[in-house]
């Protein structure tokens, strides 16, 4: 038996076992003889220089026989490089998900720890990428591929995340979120993306809620939907609903408020399965359909005239003024407008009279008696955040396993919070 000689475990690029002697010579398997042992045959046998050089080991690893006659000089820097892709695959592998894994810093460990001459990192980042390919689970393409059980449906502190599939959604909400809904429900945001929703599906929907002693805004539950169905909707709260109720059974879930945009299948739905909820239409999305229209139908005249131009503003403030009123301006505005024949925006007066005199309750939109939340802009402000994580829409999984991050930091904030610790103390530079 050879002594003295150092040996580590590596593999090929074809991914059989590789045998490494003194960081200066690679051999891959060979064949396996009757009793056991393994023949590896030096990586030159089948180069220009016919390296005739094996080596025999055991079950255990330990050397039967060595063949030393190398032809062929040292090549410790491609040794070093077998080695490094080697751990950094072992690495990778020790890690359930691979989504966010900071492969650079592993590679400054490992580089550390292998005591000989390191590959740069540009040589082997297209190995890494590779690696982590293969990690990846199949990408979901259709709503019938998502799977019923999942190990991305686990939170990082081993709690169920997603709470319901059908064939139009799937909606992830963990105890600490359904907690959050049950307990501080008096105002609800939802919001919908498009940007971040996975190309099988149409948008992601996220609600939000507010706790107000903490001052903090907190999701409550992420969902991932097929369309913007009325009755998609409605599944989604009823579900909500549900899980909130699990463990409460004497508890009535209905948030006080539910702010969102003027997509009508949202308030339908939510009323439909929160009868006695306060529908609030965002500011914001007022204001900006009114600028929309404006710029369509009288942007010139709005612009150009100060009187017309004090009139819009009027219009885009009355979500401020005692509803008693609305409809009064409203009518002072026309008759001004009529005398001094502004055609084009009497076209914008009519819109705005048979959208939001009409077609919506003036409730809803209107903030006169409590100007606390008047958007849905928190929830905007987390989409935002979110399509900036994402250059390209997501896959199903790199969607799911971001969501999870996002949970999990919510989580530790609002522990923190609710223990009193409002600031992460900064590390002395000492």
């Amino acid at each position: 038996m050879e002594e003295n000689l150092i040996i580590d475990i590596s593999e090929s690029n074809k991914g059989k076992e590789q045998i490494i002697i003194d960081k200066k010579y690679k051999f891959n398997f060979s064949y396996k003889r009757k009793d056991n042992s393994k023949v590896y045959k030096c990586t030159e046998y089948k180069k220009i220089n016919k390296c005739k050089s094996f080596i025999i080991l055991n079950d255990k690893k330990e050397i039967l026989k060595y063949n030393s006659s190398h032809n062929h000089p040292e090549n410790e820097y491609d040794v070093s490089l077998s080695i490094m892709k080697h751990k950094i695959k072992d690495g990778i592998e020790l890690l359930p998900i691979p989504f966010g894994i900071k492969i650079k810093p592993l590679y400054n460990k490992i580089s550390k720890e292998m005591g000989l001459i390191c590959p740069e990192y540009n040589s082997i980042k297209s190995q890494i990428s590779r690696n982590l390919n293969k990690k990846l689970p199949s990408n979901v393409t259709t709503f019938a591929e998502i799977p019923s059980e999942s190990e991305y449906y686990k939170t990082k502190r081993g709690e169920n995340f997603m709470i319901f599939k059908n064939s139009n959604l799937i909606i992830f909400q963990s105890p600490f979120q359904a907690k959050l809904f049950r307990e501080y429900n008096d105002d609800i945001f939802v919001d919908d993306t498009f940007f971040i929703a996975p190309k099988f599906s149409y948008q992601v929907f996220i609600t939000r809620t507010y706790a107000k002693e903490l001052d903090s805004f907190y999701t409550t539950s992420f969902a991932i939907l097929k369309n913007k169905e009325q009755e998609t909707y409605k599944m989604l709260f009823e579900k909500l609903k549900k899980n909130a109720n699990t463990c409460n059974y004497n508890i009535r879930i209905e948030p006080k408020n539910l702010h969102c945009d003027f997509e009508r299948a949202i308030s339908k739905a939510a009323k439909t399965i929160f009868p006695n909820t306060n529908i609030k239409y965002c500011i914001w999305h007022y204001k900006k359909s009114l600028e929309i229209k404006k710029n369509k139908l009288c942007y010139s005249e709005v612009k150009n005239n100060n009187n017309i131009f004090i009139y819009y503003k009027t219009i885009s403030n009355l979500p401020f003024i005692n509803p008693e009123y609305i409809f009064d301006i409203y009518v002072i505005i026309k008759i001004k407008s009529i005398k001094n024949n502004y055609c084009q925006f009497l076209k914008f007066l009519e819109y705005f009279y048979k959208t939001y005199l009409i077609d919506y309750d003036m409730k809803i939109w209107n903030y006169y008696n409590n100007i606390e939340h008047i958007t849905n802009n928190v929830s905007k402000s987390l989409n935002n955040y979110l399509n900036n994580l994402f250059p390209t829409k997501p896959s199903f999984y790199e969607l799911i396993d971001k969501l999870n991050e996002l949970e999990h930091l919510s989580y530790y904030d609002y522990q923190r919070k609710i223990r009193g610790i409002w600031k992460i103390k900064k590390k002395s530079n000492k």
